[in-house]
This record gives structure tokens, C-alpha cells and sequence, in this order.
């Protein structure tokens, strides 16, 4: 990679800080960050979006993203395979939901849980 004079020096500068101890114990460290992606909403909805966001309330199809993603974790852990199946068929439904709000190409969308592949994932 070709860096600049700048951007060399300030490489040199933050591996002497690295050194010398100047990040140990600053706090969040070793904590994820939490980066909000706000790059696909328009800019003319971005502070309604934030106000939103902030009040705690989140946009259905996200709200529906999360609800999938407990199902899928929640049917790793049924062990009544009738369970299962039936649970399965509720998420698919869900993913059908999501993908006709979206309204977008299929490469784009949600997949559904195939039973079978479910049941190898799970069993292995």
C-alpha cells in the first residue's frame, strides 16, 4: 500500500502512542463499536430517521429482520421435530412477509428455511 508523507507520520506517531501505553484502559476498550450505517437513507429523512431511532423505535422491516433472526436462533433449540417443522413454516410465512414488503429483485431478498437444511445444520 503506498501512503503519503502524512500519512506515514501519523502511522509513526500512533504505533509510538501504541507503545508508550497511551491507549491501554481508555474506556469501551474491547467493547464492539456501535457504528450506525445511515448511508441508504435518504438525506431529506436522515434526522427523522435519528429522532426515531433515538425514542427507541426501529422501521417495521428492521423490527421484521430481528423477529427472523430469534426464530432462526430460537429453532436451534427445539428438539421436538413436529416443533420444528411447524416453526419452521411460521418463519418461512415471516420471510414471505419481509420480501413482499420489500418489493425489491430476488437476489435481494430474504431466504427461506428449507427443513431439510435446517435439520443437517442442526444435526452436525
Amino acid at each position: 500500500m503506498n501512503y503519503s508523507f502524512i500519512e506515514k507520520l501519523a502511522e509513526e506517531k500512533i504505533q509510538e502512542a501504541q507503545k508508550q501505553g497511551a491507549f491501554d484502559n481508555l474506556p469501551g476498550a474491547g467493547q464492539p463499536l456501535h457504528i450506525e450505517d445511515d448511508s441508504m437513507v435518504p438525506q431529506e429523512l436522515w434526522l427523522g430517521y435519528k429522532i426515531l431511532h433515538n425514542a427507541g423505535y426501529l422501521p417495521p422491516e428492521i423490527q421484521e429482520q430481528k423477529d427472523i433472526q430469534s426464530m432462526q436462533q430460537l429453532l436451534e433449540t427445539i428438539e421436538d421435530e413436529s416443533e420444528r417443522r411447524r416453526q419452521v413454516e411460521k418463519l418461512n410465512l415471516m420471510i414471505t412477509r419481509l420480501n413482499m414488503r420489500r418489493q425489491r429483485p430476488i437476489p435481494l431478498q430474504e431466504g427461506q428455511i428449507y427443513y431439510e437444511k435446517l435439520l443437517d445444520k442442526i444435526n452436525s
